[in-house]
């Protein structure tokens, strides 16, 4: 069987209206979307394919469900999809991929498209709040096994894959223009975000609120941990945009708390992996997985 068709695009609002593209190939209004280069993450392309198609440069807020569906081939495509904001354009100049961009009220927009699951997108995206900002937060690369360093755990540096991870977080986050960048006090959690640091030329901040008790088997310990990071990211959400590099053992307390969810398994979050919270106000809108 053939492989599955990785995708992804993004429901594009400028003011109150919303992106759609006419594409001449199929004789279809759609939302701007494309398959994914090798390797590329899905976030990036959705960026990248909405400024081939549109010239408009996107800002990510949200996630929003994946559509799936089958090609006429039998293969599996699915797309991930992402609101964004528009954040800067350059001129559109039509080819045979898109020859036409059009900025529409939702209803307008729901009412041009020709596919019922673009519809659905733009329907649950007018329904969502005005998005205020954004704050990316992630987990710290791997930094080998605890058990095997001998001296300050606070000091055990990231490892080679570690490394790697750091580098690639380092070729994503930018897309969300941070402008601040802050750490847990451990080493490794600094040095995941120095690649991001020197693309960006922006300073690390060291921040407590974000790391683990020492005993992290100390519940009373780790509730009094996650409310100092939930009045941090309270803090953070206003103003330019931040990236937080946290510890596992708090990370998936700190989100379930925003999130107002009582089950932190939900957030549980892979080593180099992350989040991005979507703020309405002081409300999270919603925590979409990187």
């Amino acid at each position: 069987m053939s492989a599955a068709v990785r995708a992804a695009g993004a429901v594009l609002f400028r003011g109150g209206d919303i992106c759609v593209v006419h594409r001449p190939r199929y004789a279809d209004w759609s939302l701007p979307k494309g398959k994914l280069k090798s390797d590329e993450h899905p976030l990036t392309a959705a960026v990248r394919e909405l400024s081939e198609e549109t010239g408009v440069r996107g800002e990510p807020l949200l996630r929003l469900p994946d559509v799936a569906y089958s090609l006429p081939d039998g293969r599996a495509k699915t797309v991930e999809f992402w609101l964004m904001r528009a954040a800067g354009a350059a001129p559109f100049t039509p080819d045979d991929e898109v020859d036409e961009v059009a900025f529409l009220s939702p209803a307008e927009a729901i009412a041009r498209l020709t596919y019922p699951a673009d519809r659905t997108l733009v329907s649950a995206a007018r329904e969502l709040p005005e998005i205020t900002s954004v704050t990316p937060i992630v987990r710290h690369a791997h930094a080998g096994e605890r058990k095997n360093w001998n001296g300050n755990d606070a000091l055990r540096p990231i490892d080679p894959q570690g490394a790697g991870e750091a580098q690639a977080l380092a070729e994503l986050l930018p897309i969300f223009a941070p402008q601040r960048l802050f750490a847990a006090t451990p080493l490794r959690c600094r040095q995941t975000l120095e690649p991001l640091a020197a693309k960006l030329n922006l300073p690390i901040v060291s921040d407590a609120a974000f790391a683990e008790p020492a005993d992290t088997r100390d519940r009373e310990k780790i509730r009094e941990r996650v409310g100092m990071a939930v009045a941090r990211l309270a803090d953070l959400r206003t103003g330019p945009t931040a990236v937080v590099c946290s510890q596992g053992k708090v990370m998936p307390h700190i989100l379930a708390e925003v999130a107002g969810d009582a089950d932190a398994e939900d957030y549980k979050t892979p080593k180099g992996g992350g989040w991005v919270i979507a703020w309405a106000g002081a409300t999270a809108a919603g925590i979409s997985r990187l």
